[in-house]
């Protein structure tokens, strides 16, 4: 069973409100005492927290209904309920989360330690001491906590990098990964080897790295759910660019290259804002003469750089030109 898990569907329900406290003071010397009823706690939130360490919601994937505890009722004396204690999940960064019936997007989670509330926690009620005023002396009654809340949630992940490889099955995107860095993806030469997104950091010149993700390949139709695409597709949406990666023995590149662009522009139109550069790759079976002829079919608008992950051939060409769509104002 894969590890990588980037859909889990939850059932959250925060905690009950504590019950504010009905009391009158009475004592062996104040047999009239006044109200002292105490409030009652809050019940416990359920809270996502963005941490940077986690890649996967595979955590989550068991614990299907959670459950925050209530918070306590007051008491005589003034004496207030505790709250609740609140649930603290910890979620990959890019975590996107929706409410599973309406399919709204409540927030997504970006930031290391960035704190979200879920399901919030009922209030507590109020102790009849806080309901005393100049008409009423001795208030009789109190507050119930507030009910708490509780829905089904879709939390879903969208891996966060730098650069994003796009291209079909067997293109050589784990390949170059393998290369530019230190991640060891699954390789082999039949489409679909990678069935879930790998991630690696790349290092720069200089001592400076940015971060690389080799998405699955894109089949045509992938737009309409063929294959895996819609789950794939979700993942090139929080990338910053896209190397689009077509490989050199391929019958026709800048029709392979259009087919990828279109099936991001159905799926997405905003994808196609992204900086995009195109790498052909296994070049080490071109000759100076069919690389001058597949250059002059390429399109013109996008860097290009012919590359070979078996050789290292245009492997730092290709760095400084991703490094540069990075990191231009």
């Amino acid at each position: 069973m894969s590890n990588f898990i980037d859909y889990v569907r939850l059932f959250c329900a925060s905690g009950d409100g504590g019950n504010g406290a009905m009391h009158l003071k009475r004592e062996k010397y104040l047999p009239k005492g006044g109200p002292d009823g105490g409030n009652g706690g809050r019940g416990g939130h359920i809270i996502l927290r963005g941490n940077k360490q986690f890649w996967t919601l595979i955590h989550l994937k068991y614990r299907k209904h959670i459950n925050a505890d209530p918070g306590k009722a007051g008491s005589g004396n003034l004496c207030s309920g505790s709250d609740g204690k609140d649930i603290v999940l910890d979620v990959p960064l890019g975590t996107v989360v929706r409410r599973a019936e309406t399919n709204e997007v409540l927030f997504e989670i970006t930031t290391d330690g960035e704190e979200k509330i879920l399901a919030k926690g009922g209030r507590g009620g109020m102790g009849n001491a806080f309901f005393k005023s100049a008409t009423v002396q001795t208030p009789r009654f109190s507050q119930p906590g507030e009910p708490r809340e509780e829905d089904w949630f879709v939390l879903e992940l969208k891996l966060l990098a730098d650069i994003g490889l796009v291209g079909f099955p067997n293109a050589g995107k784990s390949t170059l990964l393998s290369v530019v860095s230190a991640a060891k993806p699954k390789i082999a030469d039949y489409a679909f080897t990678t069935l879930e997104p790998n991630l690696g950091i790349v290092s720069y010149r200089e001592n400076r790295s940015f971060v690389m993700a080799d998405i699955p390949g894109i089949i045509e139709g992938a737009h309409n759910g063929k294959g895996l695409g819609l789950r794939f597709l979700r993942h090139i949406e929080r990338n910053s660019a896209l190397l689009f990666l077509v490989p050199a023995d391929s019958n026709d590149i800048t029709g392979e290259y259009k087919i990828l662009l279109n099936e991001l522009k159905q799926y997405n139109p905003e994808l196609l804002d992204k900086q995009r550069v195109l790498a052909i790759s296994k070049s080490d079976m071109l000759d100076e003469e069919l690389i001058k002829e597949i250059k002059r079919k390429l399109p013109k608008k996008i860097p290009h750089v012919f590359i070979s992950s078996f050789t290292e051939q245009g492997i730092q060409e290709l760095k400084d030109v991703l490094w540069a769509i990075l990191n231009e104002e």
